[in-house]
This record gives structure tokens, C-alpha cells and sequence, in this order.
């Protein structure tokens, strides 16, 4: 039997032997690891730029269309987990820069289609990892809303221009603010170990889901202080892009999706 004909349950059994065994698993990069990936991932965007900046203004207008929904929905209570918790999925969002990265390592011509229509090795596997991942996000604002609720009862949400006021000027706000943090912290801390390198993974292997999360988060907390300057990278240039009204997401996006591959290929 082939590898490709194995089914899941048993490819995965034999795949875990064999990361278990992979010393690759156990580097421990330095910390500038993360701003090596950030100059690979820039390479990968400046060959065919075009390609790369179609797909983030793709992402910029599926964001602001998801922006313009809930707030003509009246939903404008959730937008603030919700911006939080799109970094769960963004994982998948940039499924086709790492198609891009790949085709390039490989020596391959990448294309819009290639991008947009990504086939990965895992099959249905990597729907499934994205199911999950939506499932943590709307879990994170439904406790998002619980946290607000429980520190200022159920009532209307005030509106925007009243949040700074609301939480820096009472005691109920601080307390609520510090809570909010513990706990998205939590939340974002777990996504972004199950998340950063599953979805790659499932692109470049033909395994199941859950393994794939597992050694994701296993790759993470072998080299933990490299993905700490990474998830730091990330964080500072999303809240870049939040600032911009989400412009930046269109250059920023496919550079974060870039150097994300090339730590993957990093670790692996």
C-alpha cells in the first residue's frame, strides 16, 4: 500500500511516529527567526506582486463587507471581539498565499486560480479544521458579550464613542477591561497554536485535521520564544491594519501569509 492510498486513521498513526522521532520538532529557534520569516514572506510577495496584492484586497473587501454587515445589522456590540477573533481564522483566509509560497519553492508558476481555488493535499480535512476554528471565534464573542454583561448588566451597548469613557474612567470598566484581556488572551493564545501551522500543513500533507492541530501547537511550544517574537510581529501589524480602517490588510495580509509559510517550512 502507497502512501497516498493509507486512510487517514492510519496515515495519521504513522505520521505522529514519525514527527515524534523528527528532531526538527525540538529546535528551539533564536528569536530573529521570526524577522527571517518576515523577509522570506517579502520575497514571496515582491515575486509576481500583483498576484499577492490582488488577494489582499480580496481579504480587504470580504472584511469590510463583514464590517458594514454587522454594523447595518445593529451588531455593532460584537465588533470589537469580532475584530479579535478574525485573527482565529485568518488562517484560512490565507490558505492561498501559502499555495503561492509553496509553488514557488517548488519552482512552480503560481496563479490567481492556483490562489483562490487551492486544492490541498488533506482533502476535506482542512473544511473541517476551518469549522473548528469558527466555532472557537463565535465561542470567543459569545464570552466576550457574557464578560461585558456581567460587569455592566444586560442593556443596550452604548456605542463607540462612549467605550473609552465607559472603561477608563469607572472602577466596573477597569475591572471589566483587565478580565476581557485574561480571557481573549486565553482564547487567542490556544487558536493561535492549533492555527498557524495546521492550515499549512493540511495544505502540504495528506493528514487529518487533528493531528494536524496537535503538531501545531506542539512546533509552537517547542520553539516557544521565536513564536512569541512571531505572535508579536503578527499582533502589531493586524492592529496596523485595524488602524488603517483595514487598507493595510491588503499589503499586510499576503506578508503575514507569506513569512507564515516559511515558518512552517521552518519547523517542519
Amino acid at each position: 500500500m502507497t502512501e497516498a492510498e493509507k486512510p487517514y486513521g492510519l496515515l495519521s498513526e504513522t505520521s505522529t511516529i514519525a514527527e515524534t522521532r523528527n528532531p526538527a520538532r525540538q529546535r528551539n529557534l533564536p528569536p530573529q527567526a521570526a524577522f527571517d520569516w518576515l523577509r522570506e514572506g517579502w520575497h514571496d510577495f515582491m515575486i509576481q506582486p500583483g498576484l499577492s496584492l490582488t488577494y489582499g484586497v480580496v481579504v480587504f473587501l470580504i472584511t469590510a463587507f463583514l464590517w458594514w454587515t454587522l454594523v447595518a445589522s445593529g451588531w455593532d456590540f460584537v465588533l470589537l471581539p469580532a475584530i479579535a477573533g478574525y485573527m482565529i481564522v485568518a488562517p484560512i483566509l490565507a490558505m492561498g498565499l501559502y499555495e503561492k509560497s509553496r509553488a514557488l519553492e517548488e519552482g512552480e508558476r503560481p496563479t490567481l486560480g492556483s490562489m483562490l481555488l487551492v486544492r490541498p493535499r488533506a482533502g476535506a480535512q482542512v473544511f473541517f479544521t476551518g469549522l473548528l476554528l469558527c466555532l472557537l471565534m463565535l465561542l470567543w464573542m459569545r464570552a466576550a458579550v457574557i464578560i461585558y454583561a456581567l460587569f455592566f448588566g444586560v442593556r443596550p451597548f452604548p456605542g463607540f464613542e462612549s467605550v473609552p469613557t465607559m472603561l477608563v474612567t469607572t472602577l466596573t470598566g477597569w475591572a471589566m477591561l483587565i478580565v476581557g484581556i485574561v480571557v481573549g488572551g486565553l482564547f487567542a493564545s490556544f487558536a493561535f497554536a492549533v492555527s498557524v501551522f495546521s492550515i499549512p500543513m493540511l495544505l502540504d500533507r495528506r493528514t487529518d485535521a487533528l493531528t494536524a492541530m496537535g503538531t501545531s501547537m506542539a512546533m509552537v511550544w517547542n520553539n516557544f520564544t521565536p513564536m512569541i517574537a512571531w505572535g508579536a510581529i503578527v499582533l502589531a501589524l493586524f492592529a496596523v491594519s485595524v488602524v488603517t480602517g483595514f487598507i493595510g490588510f491588503i499589503v499586510i495580509f499576503p506578508l503575514l501569509g507569506h513569512a507564515t509559510w516559511h515558518a512552517y517550512r521552518a519547523m517542519s
